[in-house]
This record gives structure tokens, sequence and C-alpha cells, in this order.
């Protein structure tokens, strides 16, 4: 770790803590990708605890390393830089940024706007489908997507049967005739459900668009093999539909920062040539509203 300087605590993941840090001078010896760190590089540290050395590094763990590694570079997949002992642990070196997701609609006005969403969950899209392209299964899309509609989650069970109640409740409890591989789960019929019908998706989001509806439906199915692709839905009616998918200049501006997010620069109105894999440094995006977000030296 000494070739980093500890900015500041990000936050917590499923295995360890994320950390802000500079990268200040090389290491003779540690694994580094093709993607060499710069020095003077902000990058964000995941430092993955163990809990008994001879237990080893967790399964979970090991996929993503293993994942991230046998990945090109892809703008709509996080960079991992570096991987590197530490302690009784290791460290996992990304590259930074400015925040994620989750935060985003933590801090931002409720709901976002129909344009934001779908300007989000393009880029989602694009990403799970560079990975399913790479062999790498990607899951819970429909349930992002339901969250950014919503603005809470359709499922917001604190353990595994509370959660499995909240989908019942709008899905239906699921059975043989909707769902035939059910039977193969190891755990079926070990607990007992009460038997459901499920609820319209336009009762549960009055709000949203038939296409959204549609799309989300195709989302939200108990059999895997009926999902829709991610590659196909990015071919989704809803996409093509007003509003458009906003321009990156009219996204709320992340940041990890206390207090509520900076408003977005309104940007110019909806044109056909907008698209969110035009550059960014190609936007009307107001510098000065991500100085403050930029590290010194």
């Amino acid at each position: 770790m000494d070739q980093y300087c500890i900015l500041g605590r990000i936050g917590e993941g499923v295995h360890g803590i994320v950390f802000k840090a500079k990268h200040v001078k090389p290491r003779v010896g540690w694994q580094c990708l093709p993607s060499i760190l710069q020095t003077g590089e902000i990058v964000a540290l995941k430092k993955v605890a163990l809990g008994r050395l001879e237990d080893g590094i967790p399964n979970q763990a090991l996929r993503e390393i293993k994942a991230l590694q046998e990945m090109e570079d892809n703008q709509y997949v996080v960079q991992l830089k570096a991987v590197f002992p530490h302690s009784a642990g290791f460290v996992l070196a990304f590259e930074f940024m400015l925040s994620d997701l989750a935060e985003v609609m933590r801090h931002a006005q409720r709901p976002l706007a129909q344009a934001q969403v779908k300007s989000y969950l393009q880029m989602l899209l694009k990403g799970v489908a560079f990975c399913h392209a790479n062999n790498i299964v990607h899951r819970a899309v429909g349930c992002i997507m339901g969250e950014l509609l919503n603005g809470s989650p359709l499922f917001p069970g604190e353990n595994d049967i509370e959660q499995l109640c909240y989908v019942h409740r709008i899905l239906g409890t699921p059975n043989p005739q909707v769902w035939p591989e059910l039977t193969e789960l190891p755990d079926y019929n070990k607990i007992s459900f009460k038997e459901q019908a499920p609820v319209p998706l336009e009762e549960v989001l009055p709000d949203a668009s038939p296409q959204a509806l549609d799309l989300l439906g195709q989302f939200l199915l108990y059999p895997p093999r009926q999902r829709i692709a991610a590659s196909k839905a990015l071919l989704h009616q809803y996409f093509f539909t007003a509003p458009l998918p906003a321009h990156p200049s009219e996204l709320p501006i992340p940041q990890r920062l206390g207090g509520p997010a900076p408003k977005a620069h309104p940007g110019p109105p909806h044109i056909h040539d907008f698209h969110v894999d035009r550059p960014l440094e190609e936007s009307l995006l107001n510098p000065e509203l991500i100085r403050p977000f930029i590290p010194e030296g």
C-alpha cells in the first residue's frame, strides 16, 4: 500500500472497504494489468480482508477478478488496473469513478426524468451486453430498471425470504406451469408460500410509459431463458420513443460528498444526433460544475 496515498473512504462493498487513493510510485513484484497505472493517477482501492488465510480468497471475489482481467477495455465496464496482496488479504485497484448509480439515485431529485432513466439504462445494458459477449453472466437488470422508474426498489426485502415475498406479491407465486425448471431447483418445496396472482405492472408503476412497462415485463420473468437479452433490449422501442435518452450533459452530476447533489446543467433540448456514446468532452457540460470534483495536482 506504500505506492498509494489514501485520500478518503468511498464506501463498503460486499467483501471490504473501498478507498479513494492516488498512485504515488510503482512497486516491484505486484501483478499489474496491461493498463499500467501512472504516477498521480486517482484510483478506487477495494481492500478485501480474509477471515482466515487457509480459507483462501472468496469465490465471488475470484470470479470478479478473473472476469475483469479477461475482458478488454470497455467504457461501460469499470476497469481493473491492478491486484496485489496486502496484510491478511489483497487489494483491487479500479479506475476511479465520481460515483455510482445508487449514489446518483440517492441524491437526485426524485423521480429521475424519464430521459435520464433511459440514458442510465441504455449505458447499463451496453455494459451487460459486453459482459454477455464475453461469456460473463449478469443479472438483475429488471430490478434496476424498476427502481429507476419507481424511485425505490420494487422488491425491498431485508433478507432472502422477505425479498421472495415481495417478488411473489408483484410477479405472483411461481409454479411449474409458468416456470417448468422450478422443480429442478435445489431448495424447491422446502418453504411454502401463499399463492398470489401477479399484479399488472401498470398498477405497480402507474406513471411509466407503455413502452417502459413492456420492456420491464420482458426482464421480470421467472424463467431465465425467457428474459430479453441485453443486446435485444437495446433495440426495444422504449429507447426510440420520446423522450429520447438524455445526453450526458443532462444527467445529474454524480458525487460522493454529503449534502444535496448539484443540479445537472440544463443542456440544449433533444435533437436527433444526441447519443449516449458521444464523448463527454464534446458535450456542452459547464466545466465549472465538475471543477470541485477534480483532484488537485
